[in-house]
């Protein structure tokens, strides 16, 4: 029987500690990270013991209600925003990313380019709102928010204009990641 070499087990358990954290900023359809889409809002102090969680509520006649739940690293760096459904066991709706590390699992995020979303992804549909542009995938809750001012001037300031894949410059600038939870 042969014995391994000690570098070599260092060597593997720095591979598998690397790819463990990867996960930690990985977008997949049930989960965000460490959040999975399963989770209730009683699990998220559980899930980020080790970062920050500011809820931010509004009191109403029947109690107070979470709007907001913003979750920030050791640190201070904004991770992403969390928005509860309004069910008897609220849950995760809406999900925000501000960290350029959160990624999905074909590498898009915050520092991609509609080019890097055309190609890796397959897109449902685009809405155009009043500055921006949506971006909806096929099989995937992740919509991408590109601002109206990353395309060229014609179609800036049309509000009806629908604006189509091959309009959007391939260099457009994601502004926005967001995840929609039912």
């Amino acid at each position: 029987m042969t014995r391994f070499p000690i570098y070599t087990v260092v060597l593997l358990s720095l591979l598998f500690i690397q790819c463990n954290t990867n996960n930690d900023f990985l977008i997949t359809k049930d989960q965000v990270g460490k959040l999975e889409k399963s989770a209730s809002l009683d699990q998220l102090e559980t899930l980020f013991a080790a970062d920050s969680i500011v809820r931010d509520t509004a009191f109403t006649r029947i109690g107070a209600r979470v709007n907001k739940i913003n979750i920030y690293e050791k640190g201070g760096v904004h991770l992403m925003t969390l928005t509860p459904s309004t069910d008897s066991v609220p849950k995760v709706e809406i999900i925000r990313i501000y960290d350029p590390r959160f990624v999905t699992d074909k590498g898009v995020g915050l520092s991609s380019t509609f080019k890097d979303i055309r190609d890796k992804h397959n897109i449902r549909k685009i809405v155009t709102a009043l500055n921006n542009v949506v971006i909806f995938l096929k099989d995937s809750d992740v919509y991408f928010t590109i601002a109206k001012t990353e395309l060229p001037s014609s179609l800036q300031y049309a509000s009806s204009t629908n604006i189509e894949a091959v309009q959007i410059p391939d260099a457009a600038k994601i502004k926005y990641i967001m995840i929609g939870w039912e």
